[in-house]
C-alpha cells in the first residue's frame, strides 16, 4: 500500500472513531439542555446505561411483545414522524383493530409526570404496560411476554450485560423500555438555537413568538410547549363521546379535558388532537378562531371578556404559522441513535 494511502486509512480511522465515540456517548448520559426545567424522572433508581438503552431500543421496536408477534411499540411511535403513527386518526393494533385515541409522540418524556391522554397512568415504568395489555392494540398479557423473553437466548443475555447479570423479569422489561424513551429528546429545533443564542428568528418568526406568548403559551408553556394540564379545548364531542380526563378521575369537572399536547415537531405528528380529527394546523387554527364549543369545563383561557375562541387576522396567522415551524426538529426525527435497529 503507498504510504499516501495509509494516511488516508489512518485519517479515516480516527473520523470513523470519533464519530462512533460521539454517538456512543449518547447511550450512556442523559443531557438535560440547560434552559429546560428540572427532570421530574426518577433517575436515580433506573440511571440510563448503554446495555440498558440497547435492550430498551430493541424491546421497543420488537413484535415479541404482541400477543401475534405482528405489532411492536414502533408500529404506533414511528421515529420519522417523532413517534406518532403518521396518516392515522387513532392508533391501529393486532388484526386491524382501532384504538379511540391518536398514537401521541413520544419525546422529552422526562419531565412528564403523567402519561396517556388522560393521564391514567404517573409512572413512566409502568406506561408499557398499557399498550401491552390493550385487547385492540397489542393484545398481550404480562405473564407472556416474560415467558417469550425467558425463552430467548439473545434477550437473556442482553438483560443480563443491562441489569448486572439479572435475570429477566417484567420490572427490568419496563425499566429498559423506560431508558430508552428517555433518551428520545427533541431539542434542535431552531427555537432550541435560538434559545442557546446560535440563530435568530426571521422578522416574521419574531413577529409570531411575540403572538405565540400573547395568545397560547399558558396552556403551551415552553420550552417544552405543554404545560401538562388537562383541559377542555372546545371540541364537540364525536359519537364515541370520550370523556377524557374524567374517565380517570370520575369526575364531572374533568369532563372532555385531555392533557395538553407539546408544540413540538408539528411538521410530523399530523393528524392533531386527541381522536386525530384535523389534518392541517389551519384547520386546528380554524377551530380556535371560530368553532369553539361551549361547556361547563371549557377552559378559561378561550372564553376571555365573553368571547369563545382566539382570534387572528390572517396576517397574525401567517406569523404564528412561520413560529410554529421553528419548533420541528428534524435532527430528532432523523437521529440514528434512537431509530429501529
Amino acid at each position: 500500500m503507498k504510504p499516501l494511502h495509509v494516511i488516508y486509512c489512518i485519517v479515516f480511522s480516527f473520523v470513523l472513531f470519533g464519530c462512533e465515540k460521539e454517538i456512543m456517548s449518547l447511550f450512556i448520559d442523559f443531557k438535560r439542555p440547560s434552559y429546560f426545567p428540572q427532570t421530574v424522572y426518577r433517575f436515580q433508581q433506573n440511571p440510563v446505561t448503554k446495555n440498558g438503552f440497547e435492550l430498551g431500543r430493541k424491546l421497543f421496536f420488537d413484535p415479541i411483545l404482541s400477543a401475534d408477534n405482528s405489532i411492536s411499540c414502533g408500529s404506533c411511535h414511528i421515529p420519522s414522524s417523532a413517534f406518532t403513527q403518521h396518516g392515522h386518526s387513532v392508533s391501529h393494533g393486532i388484526n386491524d383493530l382501532l384504538g379511540k385515541r391518536n398514537s401521541p409522540p413520544i419525546m422529552n418524556l422526562a419531565w412528564s409526570s403523567s402519561f396517556m391522554w388522560d393521564g391514567g397512568i404517573v409512572d413512566l415504568d409502568l406506561q408499557p404496560i398499557a399498550p401491552i395489555t390493550s385487547h385492540v392494540e397489542m393484545g398481550e398479557s404480562m405473564d407472556n411476554v416474560l415467558k417469550k423473553l425467558q425463552n430467548s437466548t439473545e434477550y437473556r443475555s442482553l438483560f443480563a450485560s443491562a441489569f448486572s447479570g439479572a435475570e429477566i423479569t417484567n420490572a427490568n422489561m419496563l425499566k429498559a423500555l423506560s431508558q430508552y424513551m428517555l433518551m428520545c429528546v427533541s431539542a434542535e429545533s431552531k427555537y432550541d438555537s435560538v434559545m442557546r443564542k446560535e440563530a435568530t428568528f426571521s422578522p416574521v418568526q419574531a413577529e409570531g413568538y411575540l403572538i405565540f406568548i400573547d395568545k397560547c403559551n399558558v396552556c403551551h408553556s415552553e420550552p417544552l410547549f405543554t404545560d401538562n394540564s388537562f383541559r377542555n379545548n372546545g371540541l364537540p364531542p364525536k359519537r364515541l363521546n370520550d370523556e377524557g380526563r374524567k374517565t380517570v378521575t370520575l369526575r364531572d369537572e374533568d369532563q372532555y379535558k385531555f392533557k395538553v399536547p407539546s408544540l413540538r415537531n408539528l411538521q410530523y405528528t399530523v393528524p392533531y388532537m386527541h381522536d386525530g380529527r384535523f389534518y392541517s394546523l389551519d384547520a386546528v387554527l380554524d377551530h380556535y378562531a371560530s368553532k369553539i364549543i361551549d361547556a361547563p369545563t371549557l377552559d378559561t383561557e378561550l372564553a376571555r371578556n365573553g368571547q369563545f375562541g382566539i382570534a387572528l387576522t390572517p396576517s397574525e396567522r401567517e406569523q404564528l404559522l412561520a413560529f410554529l415551524e421553528t419548533l420541528n426538529d428534524r435532527t430528532f426525527v432523523t437521529n440514528p441513535s434512537i431509530a429501529e435497529p
